[in-house]
């Protein structure tokens, strides 16, 4: 596998469009980042880590709202290994006119858009989520 972050996205996506409750991923100091993310953004209820053995596992609960359907609509990979973006602290995406954030690696560790422009702070743009 070329891109890991790429098949959390996925594994995420698709674990929220089937509905379910929990989804497995393999665990790595950067997924564990965006994990967290995600869940103070309130897209994921609760992370855990799970040891099996010599592997480690994140479980990512998803936020379901009143009628069944998931917080997280879509997820979309925007760095990728052929092709890093990087922005400065004035071009920080805005997404979905602010409904949805932006995922970015800085120099201060991984946060939403909206926490790096406070900071006034740019990075890689890791992720669209809304």
């Amino acid at each position: 596998m070329t891109d890991p972050l790429a098949d959390m996205f996925t594994r995420v996506r698709n674990a929220a469009m089937a509905r379910h409750e929990t989804v497995r991923i393999p665990n790595s100091k950067v997924k564990h980042a965006v994990a967290q993310v995600l869940h103070d953004e309130g897209f994921i209820k609760k992370m855990a880590e799970i040891d099996e053995g010599p592997r480690k596992y994140l479980e990512l609960e998803i936020t379901y709202g009143n009628d069944r359907q998931a917080v997280l609509s879509g997820i979309r990979r925007v760095s990728r290994p052929g092709l890093r973006v990087y922005v400065n602290k004035q071009e920080i995406p805005r997404v979905f006119g602010g409904l949805g954030i932006a995922v970015m690696s800085t120099s201060e560790g991984v946060m939403s858009g909206r926490e790096a422009w406070r900071r006034k702070i740019g990075g890689e743009v890791l992720c669209y989520v809304w």
